[in-house]
């Protein structure tokens, strides 16, 4: 048993953002500790000229697996079972340091 929360990693494609915000709070509000992307940007965000840099990417990319680390598991926000390109990456991860790996979708 552990003697804190249960500490939650949300990882899916930050096209999802409206899902994994309504995961945070269900899962926030059943007193799991919870950590998610820190930034979502959409493509109007894009067209607005807020694009992230390429080495920007990267260390979000870097800094999210770190939060896998921390974590004692990881959910994956995906609707429809759309697993992206990173997603499938930290996936991947999350499994080669031993973490569980749960679905919202079809997986």
């Amino acid at each position: 048993m552990l003697d804190r929360p249960e500490i939650v990693c949300i990882c899916g494609s930050t096209r999802f953002v409206d899902e994994m915000s309504a995961a945070n709070r269900d899962l926030t509000f059943a007193g799991v500790i919870v950590l998610a992307p820190g930034v979502f940007l959409r493509a109007r965000d894009r067209e607005a000229g807020g694009a992230i840099t390429a080495e920007q990417k990267t260390a979000l990319d870097a800094l999210h697996l770190r939060k896998i680390d921390l974590a004692d598991r990881v959910l994956v926000v995906n609707p429809g079972g759309y697993i992206g390109e990173s997603t499938s990456r930290e996936i991947a991860y999350a499994r080669a340091t031993g973490k569980p790996v749960s679905f919202t979708g079809p997986s």
